[in-house]
């Protein structure tokens, strides 16, 4: 039997993971602060497609004692990525894929610089979840996954990582999960940073949830503004994507269920918050090819501004009534 790591067991890690391991898959969980919760209580998923609780899973609080194994899901943040070289190698064999399941452009280059190329894959999660407790996970909306290989900044790197997503894709979607795959990562990223430019930052900038920033005709306005520049930058960066795509956003957001993004949660938690994943990466990518981004622009010098000084601006919040937590 095929076996799978979870590096980052929370909202994504924890919730696809529990997926596998529900459906009978052989997985094995990296664990830190929830690891003895979850060895003496198990894992526990609330999902609207379907509560469910895994009493005995396989939990490891040190990389060096978990078994080497075929494909790793890779469910840190970016802003963890620093921490590779001590966690993948004992991992990994010479046909195992890494599949980094995080936000924004090229966070695969961390993941690739450690294993070698040709064995790294990404996959954008279009995924409303959080963790809300020591082993409990609770699922709001989506969950697909769209996998690609990762070619490196060129985009013209191979090796086996495609040929490894097939059975990949045939055991998450044995155990429920909406999964497919692309030839395209590059593109698939893009798709993805049409969301994520906008309303990661927009929701920490403001301080709201998508429905609020959705309610409200003048940001509203902001975000579909910077939905249209994401897109026409990656046009011009040689990934075309339709103009269609644009409303599909807006709409998708519309219906979306109120939602606090992942962003504003770490900002408010005093986490670091993947700014240079999401913001800088796409922004380095527009000057290889010499294009320009001004709203993009603003929003990375923003966020960049507000990680180095949230304690001030919490207290400038505070103090005017603002919300020091996300909304229940």
């Amino acid at each position: 039997m095929k076996k799978f790591a979870v590096i980052g067991t929370g909202a994504l890690g924890g919730f696809y993971g529990g997926l596998l391991a529900r459906a009978g898959s052989d997985v094995h969980f990296l664990m830190r602060s929830d690891a003895e919760y979850v060895k003496k209580h198990g894992l526990r998923v609330d999902s609207k497609l379907g509560d469910f609780h895994l009493p005995h899973v396989n939990v490891y609080t040190n990389v060096n004692d978990m078994p080497k194994c075929d494909c790793i899901l890779l469910a840190l943040k970016s802003t963890q990525n620093h921490a590779l070289p001590d966690l993948l190698p004992s991992l990994v064999h010479n046909e195992s894929v890494v599949i980094v399941l995080q936000n924004g452009l090229h966070v695969e280059q961390a993941a690739r610089a450690v294993v070698g190329p040709g064995h790294v894959a990404g996959g954008c999660c279009f995924l409303c979840s959080n963790k809300i407790g020591p082993g409990h996970i609770r699922h709001l909306d989506y969950g697909k996954i769209l996998m690609g290989p990762y070619r490196g900044l060129d985009d013209t790197e191979s090796g086996p990582a495609m040929e490894q997503l097939a059975w990949i894709q045939l055991e998450m979607v044995a155990a429920g999960i909406d999964c497919q795959t692309t030839e395209s990562l590059p593109l698939a990223r893009w798709r993805k940073l049409m969301w994520n430019i906008p309303f990661n930052g927009l929701s920490v900038i403001l301080n709201s949830s998508t429905d609020r920033i959705m309610k409200f005709p003048d940001s509203r306005a902001l975000a579909e503004s910077i939905i249209r520049e994401v897109r026409q930058t990656a046009c011009d960066c040689g990934h075309a994507i339709e103009l269609e795509f644009v409303q599909r956003i807006m709409d998708n957001t519309d219906e979306m269920v109120p939602y606090d993004s992942s962003m504003r949660l770490d900002f408010l938690a005093g986490r670091p918050i993947e700014v240079e994943s999401i913001y800088g990466n796409a922004l380095r990518a527009a000057e290889r090819a010499n294009v320009q981004s001004p709203i993009m622009r603003v929003m990375y010098q923003q966020l960049k501004f507000m990680a180095e000084h949230r304690s001030n601006l919490q207290l400038h919040r505070n103090s005017f009534g603002f919300p020091g937590q996300p909304p229940t």
